[in-house]
């Protein structure tokens, strides 16, 4: 990978995830034209649908992370949060989604990998790196430098680092707005009977043209298309987020110049609660719902026309 604008930490981080998606994809290509997808029981989160390779992606980043991270807590998804390393109190807490929509990576449709590190003492992210396994754009990082700027960038299959910094400007009635509406009861029937949003999305501009659309998006990367300004906004209304799926997109989206609210209208803050153990715990177990956006007053449109 060529020379990157971020700090070594989060560089390391980088080629770290871009290692691992080379070294899944074509597992994942194969278990989709063999049909042979490796299924298991998900005895932690039942209706999930969890693979060989969730897991295989689980052991291996903890034991890469490791390789230059001494001491972390390893908040992984795939299992309970755990200290790696001599510190048993250090200052990192590494959050991972090992293989987010992996029923549909075994596919070879959609499949995208989470990881952020978040520093305890400073209560806030400080490098995050979202990787998608099957198209170009295949990397989105956000990085706090040493002068405490947060700064965001995609990077391509050529190694091209793109910065982001021009998030949409996008009113609602000319929006492409998405939601992760792939779950009939759960996800696609609450969006359906909002009848008032989809009016205002589905409204003619001054010139009588209907440009709004509705899309579907997936986990942290529906933010990071926020980011990159490849959509307009997302937003989740009615199961909500796990910490995993919502923070590293969070992250990269705020470092974009982006925006997250939350359903009262209140600003989704940088804190995730990551700072020990029984936090940790606590913060797995949680659900957030959000509108993300790449302006505040989109996202105080989309808030508005939500009929809860």
């Amino acid at each position: 990978m060529s020379k990157s604008p971020v700090p070594e930490l989060a560089q390391r981080v980088v080629s770290l995830v871009a290692a691992m998606m080379v070294e899944v994809r074509p597992r994942l290509v194969r278990a989709a034209l063999t049909g042979r997808r490796a299924e298991n029981e998900n005895v932690r989160h039942e209706d999930n649908f969890l693979s060989d390779y969730d897991l295989w992606m689980h052991r291996h980043y903890k034991e890469r992370l490791n390789d230059f991270i001494p001491s972390f807590i390893y908040a992984s998804e795939e299992d309970d949060p755990q200290v790696i390393g001599p510190d048993m109190d250090p200052d990192l807490c590494v959050l991972v989604d090992p293989l987010d929509t992996s029923e549909l990576a075994v596919r070879a449709l959609q499949g995208y990998t989470h990881v952020m590190l978040y520093s305890r003492s400073l209560k806030r992210p400080v490098v995050a790196v979202v990787g998608d396994i099957f198209h170009h754009v295949q990397l989105y990082v956000s990085a706090r430098d040493d002068d405490g700027t947060d700064r965001a960038f995609v990077v391509t299959a050529e190694s091209e680092w793109h910065e982001l910094n021009r998030p949409s400007r996008a009113q609602l009635s000319g929006a492409l707005v998405t939601n992760y509406l792939m779950r009939p009861g759960e996800r696609f029937g609450p969006l359906a009977r909002q009848q008032t949003f989809l009016d205002e999305l589905g409204a003619p501009d001054e010139h009588g043209k209907r440009k709004g659309r509705i899309g579907v998006d997936f986990g942290s990367v529906s933010l990071c298309h926020v980011a990159a300004g490849f959509t307009d906004a997302t937003v989740e209304f009615a199961k909500g987020f796990a910490v995993w799926d919502l923070s590293p997109g969070h992250y990269i989206l705020h470092a974009a110049g982006g925006v997250t609210i939350d359903l009262d209208g209140n600003p989704v803050a940088l804190d995730y609660g990551l700072n020990n153990l029984p936090e940790i715990n606590e913060a797995m177990g949680t659900r957030r719902k959000f509108i993300a956006a790449g302006n505040l007053d989109l996202a105080e449109e989309i808030r508005r026309a939500i009929r809860l």
